[in-house]
């Protein structure tokens, strides 16, 4: 496998966890958006990116200045998979919409998505990160439905880590 970094956001550990998982399981460095830099994004191949999702959709505080340094730096050539952390009860209309903006970020700077999941088997009213009947990447409910996170980590690395 390529040089990957797993790039997280989080303000509560739950995405820092769940990073940290899927860190392990590729064997990449864990690195918290706060202490990403440049010379990070540069020097991998592949990166793995995740947020946790507040308010209406919105991404964790820290990765507004981290999709100014994705967008700055650039991912052309470089391959992406997202990861969200939502509440599909509280927050039903806009679970893991955070997901969204990572994935546009991820686009606009070059980058080859890929990772997207099926909605089947999750209970949500809407989300932004939705597109063409799939998440844009791994959506995950930590809080309602933490039974089924690790079988959903295990399915999603062990379909992207082949493209990695």
């Amino acid at each position: 496998m390529k040089k990957t970094i797993v790039v997280y956001g989080s303000s509560t550990g739950t995405c820092e966890s769940i990073a940290q998982t899927i860190g392990q399981k590729l064997d990449a460095e864990v690195i918290n958006v706060a202490d990403l830099t440049a010379e990070n994004v540069s020097e991998a191949e592949n990166l793995v990116i995740g947020t946790s999702t507040w308010g209406a959709g919105e991404l964790q505080d820290d990765w507004y200045d981290g999709v100014e340094l994705l967008k700055s730096t650039g991912l052309e050539g470089k391959t992406v998979a997202i990861f969200g952390c939502g509440d599909s009860e509280s927050y039903s209309d806009t679970f893991c919409g955070g997901m969204a903006e990572l994935y546009n970020a991820a686009t606009e700077a070059g980058a080859n998505v890929i990772g997207q999941v099926s909605t089947d088997g999750y209970t949500f009213d809407d989300s932004e990160a939705v597109v063409d009947g799939k998440f844009v990447g791994l959506a995950l409910d930590d809080i309602n439905e933490d039974d089924k996170t690790a079988e959903r980590i295990d399915a999603w690395v062990e379909e992207i880590a082949p493209q990695l």
